[in-house]
């Protein structure tokens, strides 16, 4: 626990700055991750102009997956985070990745190259995400949960962003893309003209690539990742599907296309919300519980939520909006946890790889949910995703047992 002269220090230097700079972080997170899903939001328009495959279909998203994969490896390996200003590394990967993006909607035509150019992008977001977080971490201590949840939350509402602009912006897809590169160059721009480094921060590190098993020796911070990994099998396969499965059971309705775009914006974007609530939660009465019941919760939505399907369609996006509001809300609560448990001095190191790890699992479960569908139909795709949340609570149980977690949200585990 933090003593009453650092607590005093907190507040002497930061102030209301730190505030200022959660609501500028977190716009510029909004706008920089709204990369992410721009091209899974097009789809149906890129089936009918590029004669897509199912199978390339699949790639446009999964792309995007490995190339985040691949930048974070790297960076985790050579310790990018901490021996780069995570300011400056987050201001060029976002503008390149704008760039990139750009690329795509100007000069993508066929499944190739929009793949080869997703990748890309990918690649470059993994400069954006785990910076993002060092960066607030540096300007807080106390309500570190909160600062984080709200962060997480404005990715959320980043990564939903796509598809308000489909359902509100242009007819032609490459105008959406290309608008959706102009705010995530302007999301880069925001942190390098607007955010400093908070009184919290460290001086850059000296590269050492041990630093990589050496995460995995933190008992810990170990199981704080294993906690993660049981949520990120849920959460991108439901980010990737759900929109897929809402469109399908809405068509089957009758209902008009644009209605299924603004409610997949609403049940992946109710998960800022979630996020912010879990983080004032987490704050206050414990990472490792909030953790848990924001799973436990996720988890029966995945098992309920294909009975639902071309069933009322308010019901159905009822429990849709549940399922995105708790399917998330835990989220940034695993990485503040890394944050409180692991080395300062490599924090960003140890982010970056709990992220890299998290999302290569998100690629066999994405993968899974098509494959489930052609065996199962909509209505039992999802139960299987249940798997995670049940790992995940197991593992937070159990980091809650430990005498490590009193070093958690200030002895509130």
């Amino acid at each position: 626990m933090m003593s009453p002269q650092v607590e005093a220090k907190e507040d002497r230097e930061t102030g209301s700055s730190r505030w200022r700079v959660l609501l500028l972080l977190a716009l510029a997170e909004l706008l920089g991750m709204s990369l992410w899903f721009s091209a899974s939001a097009i789809v149906p328009a890129l089936k009918l102009e590029w004669h897509l495959s199912e199978s390339a279909a699949d790639w446009l998203t999964l792309a995007v997956q490995l190339g985040f994969v691949a930048g974070t490896l790297l960076s985790a390996l050579f310790n990018l985070p901490d021996i780069i200003n995570s300011r400056h590394l987050f201001t060029v990967s976002a503008i390149c990745g704008a760039i990139v993006n750009g690329a795509f909607a100007l000069l993508a035509h066929d499944a190739t190259t929009g793949i080869i150019l997703r990748f890309l992008t990918g690649m470059f977001l993994a400069g954006v995400y785990p910076p993002g977080m060092k960066i607030m971490a540096t300007w807080f201590r106390r309500g570190r949960g909160f600062a984080l949840g709200v962060l997480v939350g404005a990715l959320t509402l980043g990564k939903a962003s796509p598809y308000l602009v489909n359902a509100i912006g242009s007819s032609a897809w490459r105008v959406n893309v290309a608008v959706v590169s102009v705010l995530a160059a302007a999301g880069g721009l925001i942190v390098l003209l607007f955010i400093r480094d908070g009184p919290f921060a460290l001086p850059s590190a000296r590269f050492d690539w041990r630093q990589v098993t050496r995460i995995f020796e933190n008992r810990g911070v170990r199981l704080a990742n294993f906690g993660y990994f049981g949520h990120m099998w849920e959460l991108y396969a439901m980010w990737t599907w759900m929109p897929v499965m809402i469109r399908a059971s809405l068509s089957a309705r009758g209902s008009a296309p644009t209605l299924a775009e603004a409610a997949s914006f609403l049940v992946i974007g109710a998960g800022a919300a979630g996020c912010v609530v879990g983080g004032l939660l987490a704050d206050r009465v414990g990472r490792t519980l909030v953790t848990s019941w924001a799973m436990i919760v996720s988890g029966s939505c995945s098992v309920i939520i294909g009975l639902l399907f071309e069933l009322n369609p308010l019901l159905l996006l009822t429990v849709a909006t549940i399922w995105g509001a708790s399917v998330v809300a835990d989220s940034a609560q695993f990485s503040t946890c890394v944050t409180e448990l692991g080395d300062p001095q490599y924090m960003g190191t140890a982010l970056t790889l709990q992220t890299c790890l998290g999302f290569l699992l998100t690629m066999v479960s994405i993968e899974l949910i098509p494959r489930a569908v052609n065996v199962v139909g909509w209505r039992y795709a999802f139960a299987i995703l249940a798997i995670g949340p049940i790992f995940g609570v197991a593992s937070m149980l159990r980091l809650r047992a430990l005498p490590e977690a009193m070093k958690i949200a200030q002895g509130k585990r």
